[in-house]
């Protein structure tokens, strides 16, 4: 198993709240780490990595192999895809 390294934080505001995710990168190709496959479905369709839960705490996961701009990509949709997660925990 390939440890993942921790590139920074990324913050989201939801109301009041502000909550920093940590960013880590993994190579999603050489690597069996759960949060990288669990995106994916029998036929191992889908994106792997992204958005993931760990432990009741919200981060992001990027490909390490990726470039600059599909890293940024990445780490884009998964904070819209925080911010509507912590939306529904924070504000219902």
């Amino acid at each position: 198993m390939q440890t993942s390294r921790l590139l920074g934080y990324v913050q989201v505001h939801v109301g009041s709240r502000t909550v920093a995710l940590p960013v880590q990168a993994i190579d999603f190709a050489t690597n069996d780490d759960a949060r990288v496959n669990e995106r994916k479905d029998a036929e191992g369709n889908g994106q792997p990595g992204g958005l993931f839960e760990e432990g009741g705490q919200l981060g992001i996961l990027v490909d390490s192999a990726a470039s600059d701009a599909d890293v940024q990509a990445q780490i884009v949709k998964a904070s819209e895809e925080a911010v509507r997660q912590l939306s529904k925990r924070y504000l219902n």
